[in-house]
């Protein structure tokens, strides 16, 4: 039950991020959006980390393994923000909701989860929504799809790396060094294109960082509670969310295979939160 509490703030999160990168696509650069996440990342979680607790230090002995998440997360991050600007927003997130097969495999692989007839039941009911919200046909494999299908790859790496981390590093520390490591990165690249933001656009870099926090930290909390494909699975949920927000905000055509789509991932999500619920009597 903790983990859905926390994947519902990771929800809202990521929705708010999607319309934060959508109001500024064409207008910032995209590694000076990341750069910006980064360093108001930076200075809010060293607040937090002295305030919080004077005896949390931002010491680790995974620093390889965080460099190595982070590597991931800032190529996904940066071709998921393309992606939405190219694509529709509901068609960004179907496709970044292949995630949850590279995840299975590679939590199978290298964390030693068990891949139960639940979870794999799960994953596949919320991939026949994504298929069917998609109706995948020449149009959508186009190099705009494919940036968002790798997007989803390094995501899939990502998630899989926090869940190992997660087992002996608090979330804050996590989402400290995401912000340290790739806040160089994105400061090299972002000086080659720089614009000073406008006033709405402060406005929005604001909201992308800290809603890019959040749902992150979200996400992290969720995995302390639950196993990594569990929490993706529930992720789902994001999709017809995200796809109500396209058809309200930016007129973005509604069709019928949204809720036939976003049906079939709930029944997945059923599944596996049963199951979830049993094991917890």
């Amino acid at each position: 039950m903790h983990a859905l509490v926390w994947m519902a703030g990771s929800l809202i999160s990521f929705s708010l991020l999607a319309i934060g990168a959508r109001e500024l696509s064409g207008e910032i650069s995209i590694f000076q959006s990341l750069f910006s996440r980064s360093v108001i990342g930076v200075l809010y979680i060293s607040m937090v980390l002295f305030f919080l607790n004077k005896k949390t230090g931002i010491r680790t002995t995974k620093i390889k393994l965080h460099i190595f998440r982070n590597v991931f997360h800032f190529v996904g991050q940066y071709a998921w923000f393309l992606g939405i600007g190219l694509l529709p927003l509901a068609e960004v997130f179907a496709l970044e909701f292949t995630a949850p097969i590279w995840t299975l495999i590679i939590a199978a692989m290298f964390l030693g989860e068990k891949v139960t007839r639940y979870k794999l039941a799960a994953v596949i009911l919320g991939l026949l929504g994504v298929l069917v919200i998609t109706k995948p046909g020449i149009d959508v494999m186009d190099s705009a799809s494919f940036i968002v299908l790798g997007a989803a790859v390094c995501f899939a790496i990502t998630l899989t790396t926090t869940k190992s981390l997660s087992t002996s590093e608090p979330p804050v520390l996590i989402l400290f060094y995401m912000s340290l490591i790739q806040l160089p990165i994105s400061f090299i690249f972002a000086l080659v294109s720089w614009t000073w933001p406008t006033m709405q656009q402060w406005i929005w870099l604001l909201i992308i960082s800290f809603t890019a926090l959040s749902a992150h930290y979200c996400m992290a909390k969720a995995m302390q509670y639950a196993e990594v494909t569990m929490v993706v699975t529930v992720d789902f949920l994001r999709l017809p969310l995200i796809a109500l927000v396209g058809v309200f905000l930016y007129a973005e055509e509604f069709e019928i295979s949204l809720l036939l789509g976003g049906f079939l991932m709930l029944l997945g999500n059923l599944i596996n939160v049963s199951k979830l619920a049993k094991k917890e009597k």
